[in-house]
């Protein structure tokens, strides 16, 4: 009869069962398995920053620390996305943590990341997305730094990382360099207890070094491009208009990247980083530099325009031209 439905033959119970079977390991254990593996890869690095053999089990309680505060750095960003979208009723998966073998990237992961399954309907559901990824994580980056710079060990502590150091041995410029920024540079000047390592050697304090990285990660995230964070907030408050500042950006992001190479070249500039090229051609040739259009027209409130403000300021006050420099 119409508008009934038969018993399922056995057959189609199996399939029916296989496939909800299928679709829980992607919702819940492949984004647990990926958490724990970059539990392990980041842990191995955090030892590997200590100058200790990452691969060796009785170091691998010292690498906690780092471990724990850049998932915890990460995982505040992803979650900033994924409950938004859960609250606007935008289907979208848990985080998917990305591992990476730290003996090739030192930092032990490329990030982490979510993707919408449903469409986001209005500008107002796809600016609070949008904005709540950075805006939390630079929340989570922030208690990292403060609790790293207020509990700084005394400056003996990197004769322990650098015995070589009490004979002289240091080689000004010859390390790896993190750049700096304008929030570290303040935070590092206002609320430091202790004495606050150079830009060479943050990387051995796993809380500075998680801090400095969640700078990055934000900046990186929040630059106003295509289908970033930042591009969806700039969309979202300034319409077709985002497009001058996408391009914008993305020639400045050109022009730091062109600036690394020339510094490669041994062509003195004061800033630039050569892998700025490489993710100015991800904008270019994945991301896209123009935002897809929302059906919605409606413009954001007041309270939404000055948040958006607050993430370019953050934005503003995290990104550095030169985050990495590596001496050749």
């Amino acid at each position: 009869m119409e508008g009934q439905s038969s018993p399922q033959s056995p057959q189609e119970t199996h399939y029916s069962s296989s496939e909800s079977v299928q679709k829980r390991i992607r919702q819940y254990l492949i984004p647990l398995g990926l958490f724990v593996i970059t539990f392990f890869t980041t842990t191995i690095a955090g030892v590997f920053w200590l100058n200790k053999d990452g691969f060796d089990l009785e170091n691998f309680h010292l690498g906690l620390a780092y471990s724990i505060s850049i998932l915890f750095v990460l995982a505040s960003h992803e979650f900033g996305h994924y409950f938004a979208a859960r609250h606007h009723k935008v289907e979208s998966t848990l985080p998917f943590f990305i591992p990476a073998p730290p003996v090739y990237l030192p930092f032990g992961t490329l990030g982490a990341v979510i993707r919408t399954r449903s469409p986001i309907p209005t500008r107002k559901a796809m600016f609070d997305i949008g904005v709540a990824g950075p805006i939390a994580g630079f929340v989570a980056t922030i208690i990292v730094l403060l609790l790293g710079l207020t509990n700084l060990p005394p400056k003996e502590y990197i004769y322990t990382i650098h015995p070589e150091y009490l004979q002289g041995m240091k080689a000004p410029g010859a390390d790896l360099t993190f750049g700096n920024t304008l929030l570290y540079t303040f935070l590092a000047k206002s609320v430091a207890t202790g004495y606050v390592p150079p830009m060479d050697e943050i990387y051995h304090y796993p809380l500075l070094c998680v801090g400095w990285f969640g700078l990055l990660v934000t900046a990186m995230n929040l630059i106003p491009v295509g289908q970033l964070d930042g591009g969806h907030i700039i969309y979202a408050m300034f319409g077709q208009k985002h497009r001058i500042i996408a391009r914008s950006a993305f020639v400045l992001l050109l022009a730091f990247g062109l600036a690394g190479v020339l510094q490669a070249l041994r062509i003195e500039v004061p800033f630039g980083w050569s892998g700025w090229l490489v993710w100015a051609a991800i904008l270019f040739i994945v991301i896209k530099l123009d935002h897809p259009p929302i059906p919605d027209l409606e413009p954001l409130s007041p309270n939404r325009t000055m948040v958006g403000w607050t993430a370019l300021a953050i934005f503003v006050l995290s990104f550095s031209p030169t985050p990495i420099n590596v001496p050749l």
